[in-house]
């Protein structure tokens, strides 16, 4: 059976299915994170201790990321990606009721949980379909439709929350991304490459042991894991920052600085093209310096400059996400579910554990002390990278 060619009807649904499965998990999966400052006042808890709502979701995911990839290797890429978006959508309508903090924490963690299948097989799906030449493109559309999602997820909720309330926020996020699902479930192509597995513990065990003895794998998980945490940093604590003096802006406007995600739309799209054409390495390479000079910029006071920082920071994110990403697919001889997983755990293990101990540098050092965790998060990500051939293996002289 041929594989899905670019231009062509099938591949066509197929990119949009999976761009609007991944509006869906990251409009709910980030939903709360502009209302930071709102759930702290609320529930008179501390920024770093806030930031629980959204690192319970992002560690439950990581988690649950380790066991999707692995059931869809038995029951099958499409019904684990519907069955997810659908239970997850429907959960986000009923987390706005939270009454009480450890409830949201509760009730977050589990939504992660839900919101794992997506994510965890997507690239598994368009690894196994996609035909070769076109996988970079179709992988950033895939990353474009996260970064999307994300935005949305931020603006609509930001908005809702100055409008009625956080609660309502959580909800309307919810019945945005129900319609996305359906959207999904009714685009998305079959799978016609994949061979479905009987489940066994041990040779699952065995298999995922085998990704991580792979150094060059396991150098892309560490890049994942390194840059979501520096991402995630950033965009928890500018909240705090912008409604603070001198800034003092408002929850709707500090939602809409999230739409400089859409520089992430086009970077995901665009550098995954050129890292098909010129070489993984020398684009993951320029996006990183990339995300290095957005941070930096993001020091300067004056509100214009900030922005733009974390518009060059956001586009520098997305692009090295889209090709590290794709890169694990094809440096991955077997279970291709699973070591995409394994990258994923990687990626939101850093959203989740970076996100939280931010906090501290934050209340020690401002934000100086953000940028500082950064900048140093994506110089270990330069060494890691610059250790990689384009094929993905170590260089010889290591």
């Amino acid at each position: 059976m041929s594989y899905l060619q670019r231009n062509t009807p099938a591949f066509k649904r197929a990119n949009l299915a999976l761009f609007a499965g991944g509006f869906s998990t990251f409009a709910i999966l980030w939903g709360t994170q502009p209302l930071l400052p709102e759930i702290a006042d609320e529930f008179h808890v501390s920024p770093a201790m806030a930031s629980l709502t959204q690192s319970s979701a992002t560690i439950a995911l990581a988690v649950g990321l380790l066991i999707a990839g692995s059931l869809s290797e038995v029951f099958g890429r499409k019904s684990i990606m519907a069955f997810s978006l659908f239970i997850s959508s429907v959960i986000a309508l009923f987390t706005g009721l939270s009454s009480s903090f450890e409830l949201l924490v509760l009730s977050r963690a589990f939504q992660g949980l839900t919101l794992a299948g997506l994510p965890a097989v997507a690239m598994a799906y368009l690894g196994e379909e996609i035909e070769f030449k076109s996988l970079g493109m179709a992988m950033g559309l895939y990353i474009s439709g996260n970064s999307i999602g994300g935005m949305t997820g931020r603006i609509l909720s930001g908005i809702l929350t100055d409008y009625f309330s956080w609660h309502v926020a959580l909800a309307g996020v919810g019945a945005l991304s129900l319609l996305a699902s359906f959207a999904f479930l009714f685009l998305l192509p079959p799978s016609r490459h994949f061979e479905a597995k009987s489940f066994s513990l041990l040779p699952l065990i065995r298999s995922m042991g085998s990704h991580l003895k792979v150094r060059g794998l396991v150098y892309l998980f560490l890049i994942g894991f390194l840059l979501m945490s520096g991402f995630v940093s950033l965009y928890n604590y500018i909240g705090f920052e912008l409604i603070a003096p001198p800034y003092s802006l408002s929850q709707t406007l500090v939602g809409f600085i999230f739409i400089v995600y859409i520089v992430g739309t086009f970077s995901s799209t665009w550098m995954g093209m050129l890292a098909d054409q010129v070489g993984k390495k020398k684009i993951l390479l320029l996006c990183l310096f990339i995300f290095l000079a957005g941070t930096v910029c993001t020091l300067h006071p004056a509100l214009w400059i900030k922005i733009i920082g974390i518009a060059i920071f956001t586009f520098g994110f997305f692009a090295a996400h889209s090709i590290a990403s794709s890169w694990v697919g094809l440096l991955a001889t077997h279970d291709k579910a699973q070591a995409s997983s394994l990258y994923l755990f990687g990626y939101y293990a850093g959203s989740s554990i970076g996100g939280t101990i931010s906090g501290s540098f934050y209340h020690d050092s401002g934000w100086e002390g953000i940028v500082g965790m950064i900048v140093i998060l994506g110089a270990i990500s330069v060494v890691l990278a610059l250790s990689l051939n384009e094929r993905g293996n170590l260089q010889e002289t290591n």
